[in-house]
């Protein structure tokens, strides 16, 4: 990816986690920016959500903003000097969701190692 299409991708996030925050939809929760991806010809723009909920929660808001697009097109439009104004799709992006489960996944398996003698938190004093 280019340096002028990661600027883009961006400005664009930027402006449109501005503008989610703005938005009065009850349907629209707890949602969070995550990343955008513009296709070269500025055409469309891909946003990646996450949302604090469950998963009718995420398909209330995905709906609510699907609803809000022209809203959020028009911010880009008016707050950045672009070619082309992108056509927005929102996508949900599972990735905080995968860190926690692998998180408590590590935790799992390192909870269920054996402890090594001296590794216990005050034996490093011992060590320096």
């Amino acid at each position: 990816m280019s340096e002028r299409m990661r600027r883009v991708n961006e400005a664009v996030r930027g402006v449109v986690a501005d503008g989610v925050r703005d938005l009065k939809d009850p349907r629209i929760g707890m949602v969070t920016v995550t990343g955008v991806r513009v296709t070269p010809d500025l055409r469309e723009a891909t946003v990646f959500i996450s949302v604090l909920g469950n998963a009718r929660a995420r398909e209330a808001t995905l709906a609510g903003l699907a609803s809000a697009h022209g809203v959020l097109q028009a911010r880009i439009n008016r707050e950045l000097s672009l070619r082309r104004t992108p056509t927005l799709e929102f996508a949900y992006d599972d990735a905080v969701e995968r860190g926690v489960r692998m998180t408590k996944l590590i935790e799992e398996l390192a909870a269920d190692l054996p402890q090594e003698p001296g590794s216990a938190d005050g034996d490093r004093d011992a060590d320096e």
